[in-house]
């Protein structure tokens, strides 16, 4: 079974779990969670740590699936929230309606946070005979997800006055590949920490790539509204480097992710996975977009 097959199986079967079917459950609040996770786009994070988990041997496939279907419970959950009011108050996702309008907001909510607490289960189900990597693992997302240096962290960062652009793309966005590359290194029985860096360039590559779509290109070529930065007055690359400059960043910061990756069995296969997600952070037309800007 490939890794987007492996993902969208185990993504299923979580939402499954969660919904209870065959249960006494609240049948808008489960339907509201098989919303939220489909359709799945690119599922980049679960593919980053399964392709890790491979690179290393992937010697417990059952424990990488449920590590990669918990970062994108997570994901998706993150992804839920930021589209509420209270924050981008956006109208559509993924080329559908946000779970707020389709929903409404009290069921956004919680379903955001039924996804975040089924993330946890996932994991404490899988542990299986390894319940020291589970533990990992559950630290891991842990610590990438609420505060000091995860995504709850770097939602906070829009609130302050003064923002570190650095610190703020690597917990906004940065946790989450780092969570990708650190779980497939542990689901596989391998030390977390040779990975960090390359999860957080992945992670800081993918923020500024994301910076200058939303600057240059419109909601029907992104598949989101665009222009949120500027309009919610958010930090990002484009306003404190120009376009010009946040295009040179992004090149740096790819070429510094590929030089990263730890030495393990797939090691050539894990950089052409990140040639090939550069070629997919700046497609044509951004690409066309950024050559008219001078």
């Amino acid at each position: 079974m490939g890794i987007s097959a492996r993902i969208e199986a185990a993504v299923a079967e979580a939402i499954r779990l969660g919904q209870g079917r065959g249960s006494d459950a609240p049948g808008r609040l489960a339907a509201a969670l098989e919303y939220s996770v489909t359709p799945g786009g690119a599922r980049i994070r679960p593919t980053i740590l399964l392709s890790v988990a491979m690179a290393c041997g992937d010697d417990r496939p059952a424990l990488s699936d449920a590590a990669a279907v918990a970062l994108e419970l997570i994901h998706c959950a993150s992804l839920v929230h930021d589209d509420l009011p209270a924050f981008d108050d956006a109208d559509m996702r993924r080329g559908k309606p946000t779970v707020h309008k389709a929903y409404g907001e009290p069921l956004a909510v919680l379903a955001g946070d039924s996804l975040i607490v089924l993330a946890f289960e996932v994991l404490a189900r899988a542990a299986g005979d390894q319940p020291q990597r589970a533990l990992q693992l559950v630290r891991v997302l842990a610590q990438r997800t609420g505060m000091p240096g995860g995504i709850c962290a770097g939602q906070a960062w829009e609130s302050e006055a003064h923002v570190n652009l650095g610190a703020y793309h690597r917990a906004k966005t940065g946790a989450l590949f780092i969570a990708a590359t650190q779980m497939g290194a542990l689901a596989a029985g391998q030390e977390a920490e040779p990975w960090e860096e390359l999860g957080a360039r992945i992670g800081e590559a993918f923020q500024v790539a994301d910076d200058l779509k939303d600057a240059l290109l419109s909601a029907q070529e992104i598949g989101k509204p665009a222009g949120q930065d500027a309009a919610h007055g958010r930090p990002n690359a484009v306003a404190q480097l120009g376009v010009q400059g946040a295009v040179r960043h992004l090149k740096d910061i790819l070429g510094g992710a590929i030089a990263s990756i730890p030495s393990c069995p797939g090691e050539a296969l894990l950089a052409q996975m990140v040639r090939a997600y550069a070629e997919k952070m700046t497609p044509v037309d951004l690409q066309a977009k950024v050559a008219g800007v001078r």
